[in-house]
C-alpha cells in the first residue's frame, strides 16, 4: 500500500497512485488539484467527492452511474459503504438532498456526471443501431384488461367489495368477452327479419319488435355468461404457465386474488346462468352450440397448447362460433312447421349467411393472433407453448397472410347471398385491402421494422369496421326506413291493386266459362276491376 505521504512525492505516477487509492480505499489526497478544492469550498466532504469520483471512474460503460438496477460492481460497492451515499450533515447540500437519495441521483447532480449522461455511450448507440435495422426490438403490448384489473384489485383493502368484483371481473378477460358480443349480435342484426323496423305488426306474422328485443336480451347476456365461463376455466388450467409470461403475470389466479376453488365455482355458475337463459330465450341450438363452445375453448384449446401448433386452428374455430349462435338465434324467431329443426337452422339454405359471417372470424384470427404472437413469441416459447410463431416463423407469417386475403372472397360472398347491399363491397375492400397489405408486409419482412405491430393494429381495427359496415348496409334496411318515414309509394299500391284483380279474375274464371254456356252475360274484365277496386 502507498503511503499516504507518497500523494506529494515526486517520482510516483499519477496513473499509479490512482489506481493504489482507488484499489485501496484511501483518502483522496491526489485529486485535490481538480476535484477536491472545489467540493471544499462549496462545503462538501472529501469522501463525498471521492465516492462520486470512484462511481464514474468504474463505471464509465454505464449509463446511470451506480444504478442498482443494473446489478453492478459499484452496487454491491456502494451497498457495503453506505457512508458514501449520504452527504454530511453538516453541510449546506444536506438541507437539499433527502435522506432516501440513491447514489444515483446525488450523481447526477455533480457536474462531473453531466456530461456523461446526456450522450448517449457508442456502444449502446451501435446495439440500438443494430437492432432496428434487424428488428429485434418489439415494443411491448399493453397489459389485457384482465391484468389491469388483477392490478386495481390487489391495491384495493383485502376486505373491500370492490376487490373481489374485481378480481372476479377480471377472470372473464373483458376485452375478448366484448368481442365475442360484438360479433354474436352482428350477426344477429344482419339476419334478414323485416320486421324489426316495421311499425305495424299486422303487415306480416314474423314475430315483433318487442319479442326481437328481448330475445336479444336473452341472447347478449347467455353469451357473456357463457364466456366468463370459459375464460375462467381456461385461466384455471394454466395459472403456473401465465406466471411465465410477462403479459399475463398479472392474472388474479397468479396473483392469488382468486382461489382456484372460488374460479370453479364461478365457472360453474355463469355457465349454468348463461346456457339457462339462451335454452329460455332463444332456441336449444344456439344452446348447444354455446356449450359446445365452452367444452372445445377449455377442454382442447386449452391442454392443446402445449402439445400441437394446431391449437391455433382450433382456436380460429371457437371463434367462428358466436357469430353462427347469433344466426341461429335470430333463425329460430322466423322458425315456422318443418323449419325448425337444428338442421334447418345450421345446414339450409337460409344458414349459409350465418356460415359466411363465422367464416369472417375464422380467417381473421389468424393476422390477429399470429401477430400478437410474434412479439410476445420468447415468452410463449419460456412458457412451453407451441406456437408458430418460434416453432415455424415463416410459417407463421404465411398463414397470416394467407387467411388476411381469404377475407375478400367471404365479404363477397356475404353480398352474393344477400345479406348485404353494394355498400358493403366498398367499404369491406377498403378494410380487407388495408389487411393484406399489413399481412403482406408482416409475411416480407418476417415481423421485423414494426410489421407484427402494424398487422396486430390493422387487425383490432379491420373487424369492426367489417361488422358494423354489414349492419349498416343490411340488405334491404334503408328501403325500410323509407318506408317508414315517408309511407309506401303510390306507384307499388297501384301495382299491389293491379295484381289482386289478376287474382280474382283467375278464381272467377271457372265460373265465368259456365255462365257462359247457360247463356248468361258477362261484365267486361275492365268493369269486374273497378268494382273489385
Amino acid at each position: 500500500m502507498i503511503p499516504l505521504r507518497s500523494a506529494v512525492r515526486p517520482g510516483v505516477p499519477r496513473e499509479a497512485l490512482l489506481c493504489s487509492r482507488f484499489s485501496f480505499r484511501a483518502r483522496p489526497l491526489s485529486v485535490r488539484g481538480f476535484l477536491s478544492s472545489s467540493h471544499r469550498r462549496s462545503g462538501i466532504a472529501d469522501d463525498q467527492a471521492s465516492s462520486a469520483f470512484r462511481r464514474t471512474y468504474f463505471s464509465a460503460n454505464r449509463l446511470y452511474d451506480g444504478s442498482e438496477a443494473k446489478g453492478g460492481l459499484l452496487s454491491s460497492f456502494e451497498s457495503a459503504n453506505p457512508s458514501h451515499n449520504s452527504t454530511s450533515p453538516n453541510s449546506p447540500a444536506a438541507s437539499e438532498t433527502p435522506t432516501h437519495t440513491n447514489s444515483t441521483e446525488t450523481v447526477s447532480t455533480r457536474p462531473i456526471t453531466t456530461e456523461q449522461t446526456i450522450h448517449e455511450l457508442p456502444h449502446r448507440r451501435r446495439k440500438r443501431l443494430k437492432d432496428s435495422e434487424t428488428g429485434q426490438t418489439e415494443q411491448a403490448i399493453p397489459l389485457d384488461a384482465s391484468a389491469q384489473l388483477s392490478k386495481f384489485s390487489s391495491a384495493l383493502p383485502t376486505t373491500s367489495l370492490r376487490r373481489k368484483l374485481a378480481a372476479f371481473l377480471a377472470l372473464t378477460k373483458p376485452r375478448l368477452s366484448f368481442l365475442i358480443l360484438l360479433t354474436t349480435t352482428s350477426a344477429y342484426g344482419m339476419y334478414p327479419i323485416s320486421n324489426l323496423l316495421t311499425l305495424d305488426p299486422a303487415m306480416t306474422p314474423l314475430p315483433t319488435l318487442s319479442t326481437s328485443t328481448l330475445t336479444f336480451i336473452y341472447l347478449t347476456t347467455g353469451t357473456f355468461l357463457s364466456c366468463c365461463s370459459a375464460n375462467t376455466l381456461n385461466m384455471m388450467f394454466e395459472p403456473q404457465y401465465d406466471a411465465l409470461m410477462a403479459r399475463t403475470r398479472n392474472r388474479p389466479l397468479v396473483r392469488g386474488l382468486v382461489s382456484r376453488r372460488g374460479a370453479l365455482l364461478f365457472a360453474i355458475g355463469t355457465a349454468t346462468a348463461g346456457l339457462s337463459l339462451l335454452y329460455i330465450g332463444t332456441n336449444p341450438t344456439t344452446t348447444a352450440l354455446s356449450a359446445a363452445n365452452i367444452v372445445l375453448y377449455a377442454f382442447v384449446y386449452t391442454p392443446l397448447k402445449r402439445i400441437h401448433v394446431i391449437n391455433t386452428w382450433v382456436g380460429a374455430v371457437v371463434g367462428g362460433i358466436p357469430p353462427l349462435m347469433g344466426w341461429v338465434a335470430a333463425a329460430g324467431q322466423t322458425a315456422t312447421t318443418g323449419h325448425d329443426t337444428w338442421r334447418d337452422m345450421l345446414f339450409s339454405e337460409d344458414s349459409i349467411g350465418g356460415w359466411l359471417l363465422g367464416g369472417v372470424l375464422f380467417a381473421w384470427q389468424f393476422p390477429h393472433f399470429n401477430a400478437l404472437s410474434h412479439i410476445i413469441r420468447e415468452d410463449y416459447k419460456a412458457a412451453g407453448y407451441r406456437m408458430l410463431c418460434w416453432v415455424n416463423p415463416a410459417h407463421n407469417a404465411r398463414v397470416a397472410l394467407r387467411y388476411s386475403v381469404l377475407m375478400f372472397p367471404i365479404s363477397i360472398g356475404l353480398w352474393w347471398v344477400g345479406v348485404v347491399g353494394h355498400g358493403f363491397l366498398v367499404g369491406s375492400t377498403v378494410a380487407n385491402g388495408w389487411l393484406v397489405r399489413e399481412a403482406y408486409r408482416f409475411w416480407q419482412q418476417q415481423g421485423a421494422h414494426g410489421t407484427a405491430r402494424g398487422l396486430f393494429w390493422a387487425s383490432i381495427w379491420q373487424l369492426p369496421i367489417l361488422l358494423v359496415g354489414g349492419l349498416v348496409t343490411k340488405k334491404g334496411l334503408w328501403d325500410g326506413v323509407w318506408r317508414n318515414l315517408f309511407g309506401q309509394p303510390e306507384e307499388d299500391d297501384e301495382e299491389y291493386l293491379y295484381y289482386e284483380d289478376e287474382k280474382d279474375s283467375i278464381e272467377a274464371e271457372p265460373e265465368r266459362l259456365g255462365n257462359t254456356k247457360a247463356g248468361a252475360s258477362v261484365p267486361p274484365a275492365s268493369n269486374r276491376s273497378v268494382l273489385s277496386t
